[in-house]
């Protein structure tokens, strides 16, 4: 399943609107650029249940050239086989540990530390398993777009400890995978993660 072309259309007329308020020296070109931000964040707001002037103030806060965000997943199985999986207290689902990458932090620091701060695991990144498009993988329309890594992280020792983020934390098998956070994690990317378990010599896959 692929994003609903009208959050494309917004996610580009943003990024356009955006990097053109970046560099425009001209007053009336950044008058324009604010305007096409103002249809961005009408067509967001047509919809879903926000406000159009609280879509706009977001996508206002986004300053710069426009780039795609940066997510990491730690993809971590233990002696028997079972994928690492911790639970949202957002929204009850379960997800593979992971979140923002840190401006300034190597993807590798990255993904240690969110499997730590989530699990209670110490772990070591040894492999990049995925590079996603988040916008051609099933998941549900976000109001940015958004790149995620998925990365193979060898399990050191520590024990289950829940956070501020997750109240959950367990290793599960392929046929026994609990109802998932599908904002942040697919089934077809949980299979596929499994496959690459099973096929250690596979590529990363990447788009």
């Amino acid at each position: 399943m692929t994003q609903p072309k009208w959050l494309e259309w917004a996610q580009r007329l943003q990024a356009l609107a955006q990097s053109g308020l970046a560099y425009t020296p001209n007053p009336y070109d950044a008058e324009r650029y604010r305007a096409l931000q103002a249809i961005a964040a009408e067509i967001i707001a047509a919809h879903s249940d926000v406000g159009a002037d609280v879509v706009a103030e977001v996508l206002m806060r986004e300053a710069g050239y426009a780039t795609p965000k940066v997510d990491i997943r730690g993809v971590v199985f233990d002696a028997q086989g079972r994928l690492l999986l911790v639970k949202e207290r957002v929204d009850g689902g379960w997800t593979l540990p992971g979140g923002w990458v840190d401006v300034g932090e190597p993807p590798s620091q990255a993904v240690e530390r969110e499997v730590w701060e989530e699990s209670g695991y110490r772990v070591r990144a040894i492999k990049l398993l995925a590079l996603y498009d988040r916008n051609f993988h099933g998941h549900p329309p976000y109001l940015f777009h958004l790149y995620k890594i998925f990365m193979r992280c060898e399990l050191l020792g520590g024990e289950p400890q829940t956070s501020l983020e997750t109240d959950g934390v367990g290793f599960f098998t392929a046929d026994a995978i609990p109802p998932l956070s599908l904002a942040r994690t697919t089934p077809d990317e949980i299979q596929r993660m499994f496959e690459h378990y099973r096929h250690p010599e596979w590529p990363a896959d990447f788009d």
